[in-house]
């Protein structure tokens, strides 16, 4: 191709550069066939287009915002299957957008990540308190950024595959179980909430069902999770799975967004069944 046809490049900070130029020669190597879309939402645009290529090298299809309300229109969109995003944007930042995501039940399994300037320790704990998947730092080294995508949509396909997979549950017991005005009757399945029955998920009423049989008692999300699910995982990583399974039934339970009704959190700690009064 000639000097006129040649195709303007966006510069790659210098940080990015000579990595950037191995993980190229390494790339024809890489089958294509795995289209799996990432969004990356950044209001640098600089550092936008270096991920951008960064991870388009790899195979992935990338789309790209530059700030929170247009990450939220493109995801409604397309439904990728992982977020990076920085944390300091305008119009809505990267905790807002975390926050946004996570309370869609479709979307609460997409992996999260925080690729951003801020390093204080006290930003990293905000981060991992409120469930971001991972917390990266720039500058960063495309191989560490590629390690943590892989990783993260490995443990996504997992959990996915295993969200496709048929709910058993053993009933230990017949007997009803009442909690103030909550009727839960194990052997049919069957759930009424101040007289009103409640169509639950196989997983929503084992949940439910368990919480129950330990009422007013805090109980981890590590525990939850493998009754719901049969998984072994971090407290962290079965809180980004429990949450969408929690809001779910406290809606179906009728109380509205916002409202913890009988399900308390128990903030760093895990949930806690109420008896709830008619």
């Amino acid at each position: 191709m000639g000097a006129g046809c040649a195709r303007p490049q966006t510069p790659i900070p210098r940080f990015l550069r000579r990595s950037f130029a191995q993980i190229v020669a390494q790339s024809i190597k890489i089958p294509m066939n795995k289209r799996e879309t990432i969004l990356v939402v950044d209001d640098n645009t600089r550092m936008l287009a270096a991920v951008q290529r960064i991870l388009e090298s790899e195979g992935y299809l990338v789309l790209t915002a530059d700030d929170g309300l247009a990450a939220l229109q493109m995801i409604q969109e397309s439904t990728p299957h992982l977020i990076i995003a920085d944390i300091a944007m305008p119009r809505m930042n990267g905790y807002q957008l975390h926050e946004r995501v996570r309370q869609n039940p479709d979307w609460a399994l997409i992996p999260f990540i925080f690729l951003t300037g801020r390093a204080m320790d006290s930003d990293i704990r905000y981060g991992k308190e409120i469930g971001v998947d991972d917390y990266l730092i720039k500058p960063i080294e495309p191989e560490d950024l590629l390690v943590v995508v892989r990783g993260k949509l490995k443990r996504a396909r997992q959990w996915v595959r295993h969200q496709e997979q048929p709910v058993t549950s053993t009933v230990s017991e017949t007997k009803t179980l009442i909690i103030g005005a909550l009727h839960i009757d194990p052997t049919q399945r069957r759930v009424e909430f101040n007289g009103t029955l409640v169509q639950l998920s196989a997983r929503e009423f084992m949940l439910l069902e368990y919480m129950a049989r330990h009422a007013e008692q805090i109980i981890a999300p590590q525990v939850l999770i493998g009754v719901t699910h049969s998984l072994d995982l971090d407290n962290q990583e079965a809180g980004t799975l429990l949450r969408p399974l929690i809001r779910s039934l406290r809606r179906k339970l009728g109380y509205p967004a916002g409202d913890l009704g009988c399900i308390e959190t128990v903030r760093g700690l895990g949930y806690r069944l109420l008896p709830p009064v008619a």
